[in-house]
C-alpha cells in the first residue's frame, strides 16, 4: 500500500483516476436518497401493511444493506415488546410464521440470502416487504407472496453508498404497521442534515477545512478502535468499522458503551498502546529504528458521542456521558490518541445521519489518499464463498 498523501485528496485528477465509480458523489446523494425513497413509498402504498402489528420482525440483508437491521433495532427496541432479528445469509428463522413481518433487502434484488428468505417467508404466509431493484428476483418474490415491493435505484450500484435509500422504506413500513414511529418530518430533517454534511465534506473543500479529510489523515496514522457512547453512536461505530475495513482496507474494531468499556480500557495498557513514545505520550523522535526495531501500529480511539446532556436530562444520559469521558480521559493519560466527534442535537436518526456521513466520507478519502479504489478490492471475487450477487 502506498503511504497516505493528504494533498492528493485535493487533486481532482487523482480523485477521478482512483475513485473510478465516483463513490464520493454517491455518498453526497444520501439526502436525495431519503427523499426519493419517501416518494417511492408513497407511490407503492404501504397502507396494506397496517392491518395488524406483527408479533416480530425479521430483516434479511447482507453486506452494506445490513445497516437496515441495525437502524430498525435502534428504534424498535425503544418502542415496545416486538422481537426483531436480522440475518440475511442463513436460513429463515424457524419461528417466523403468519404473525410476523419479514423485510428482505438487496439493492440489486439478486442477493441470494435475502431472496431465498423472502421466498421461504412467502411459503410460511408471513407478511413480506422487499426493498431493492425493480424487475428483480426479490421483486418477483414479493409479487408471488402478495407482499409489498419498494423499488430502489441508487446511482453507483454500491449497497455501501445506498444505506439511506434502503433504510427509509424499512422505517416507513415499520411506522405503518405500528412497530416504530418515524413521522415524515423526521425523515425530511434527516435528508436536510445529510445534505448539510455533504456540503461540508465536498471534494473541492481543501483537507485542512474539510472535517472528513482531516479525519482520514488522522486515521491513516492509527490502528483505530471505534467506540460509540450509547445506542445511536453504537450503530454509527458499527457502520464506521465496516466502512473502514471494506472501503479503506483498514481493520478497525468497534464497541458500544457501557458494554465495551472494560475491553477498550484493557487495550489501553496492551502492546499497541505505547510503542516508541516520549515521556509525555508523543512519538519519541530519538527512537533508533535499527536498535529498537520499526515502530508498530499505534492504537487510536475514535470516540463517537451524543450531545452533552443538559440540566434536567435523564440520569442515564448523564451516566452515559460520564462513562465516555472517563474512557477518553484514561486513553489520553495512557498515551493513546483520542479522536472525538459529537453529533449535534436532534432526533436519533438525525444524529446517526450526521456521524455516518462523516465516517463514510472519511473512509472513502482514506482509501483515495492511499491510492486505493474505494469501490473494489482485489481478491474478494476469488474467494470460495456461496454464490452472491454483486453489490
Amino acid at each position: 500500500m502506498t503511504p497516505f498523501d493528504e494533498t492528493l485528496l485535493d487533486d481532482e485528477g487523482h480523485r477521478r483516476a482512483v475513485d473510478t465509480t465516483d463513490m464520493l458523489r454517491a455518498l453526497a446523494g444520501a439526502g436525495a436518497q431519503v427523499r426519493r425513497a419517501m416518494t417511492a413509498c408513497a407511490e407503492t402504498d404501504l397502507s396494506g401493511m397496517s392491518r395488524d402489528r406483527p408479533r416480530a420482525v425479521h430483516v434479511a440483508a447482507v453486506g452494506g444493506a445490513e445497516a437496515v437491521g441495525s437502524v430498525l433495532d435502534l428504534l424498535v427496541s425503544r418502542s415496545g415488546p416486538v422481537l426483531l432479528s436480522a440475518d440475511g445469509s442463513g436460513p429463515l428463522p424457524g419461528w417466523v410464521g403468519t404473525l410476523d413481518l419479514v423485510i428482505a433487502v438487496s439493492l440489486s434484488g439478486r442477493a441470494e440470502g435475502p431472496v431465498r428468505q423472502a421466498r421461504e417467508a412467502a411459503r410460511r404466509g408471513a407478511q413480506l416487504l422487499t426493498i431493492g431493484a425493480p424487475d428483480s428476483p426479490l421483486a418477483d418474490a414479493a409479487a408471488h407472496a402478495r407482499g409489498v415491493h419498494v423499488p430502489v435505484e441508487v446511482p453507483g450500484g454500491h449497497s455501501r453508498t445506498a444505506m439511506w435509500g434502503l433504510v427509509t422504506p424499512a422505517l416507513l413500513a415499520a411506522t405503518a404497521c405500528g412497530v416504530a414511529e418515524v413521522p415524515p418530518e423526521v425523515l425530511a430533517a434527516v435528508a436536510d442534515r445529510l445534505d448539510d454534511q455533504a456540503e461540508r465534506f465536498r471534494p473541492d473543500a481543501e483537507y485542512f477545512v474539510n472535517p472528513a479529510k482531516t479525519l482520514a489523515l488522522e486515521l491513516s496514522e492509527l490502528a483505530p478502535v471505534v467506540l460509540g457512547d450509547g445506542p445511536v453512536t453504537g450503530v454509527a461505530a458499527h457502520r464506521t468499522s465496516a466502512m473502514l475495513a471494506r472501503t479503506a482496507r483498514t481493520p478497525a474494531t468497534w464497541g458500544r458503551l457501557p458494554d465495551a468499556a472494560a475491553q477498550v480500557v484493557a487495550c489501553l495498557s496492551g502492546p499497541y498502546a505505547g510503542g516508541q513514545q516520549a515521556p509525555d505520550g508523543g512519538r519519541d523522535v530519538f527512537a533508533d529504528p535499527y536498535l529498537d526495531g520499526p515502530a508498530g501500529p499505534q492504537l487510536g480511539l475514535l470516540l463517537l458521542r451524543d450531545p452533552i446532556p443538559a440540566a434536567g436530562d435523564d440520569p442515564s444520559e448523564v451516566e452515559r456521558h460520564n462513562t465516555a469521558q472517563s474512557v477518553a480521559d484514561h486513553a489520553g493519560a495512557s498515551g493513546v490518541r483520542v479522536l472525538e466527534h459529537t453529533a449535534s442535537p436532534g432526533h436519533p436518526l438525525e444524529r446517526l445521519a450526521e456521524l455516518v456521513a462523516l465516517t463514510d466520507f472519511a473512509a472513502t478519502y482514506l482509501a483515495i489518499g492511499h491510492g486505493l479504489d474505494p469501490a473494489t478490492a482485489p481478491g474478494i471475487s476469488d474467494l470460495h464463498l456461496p454464490r452472491k450477487a454483486p453489490e
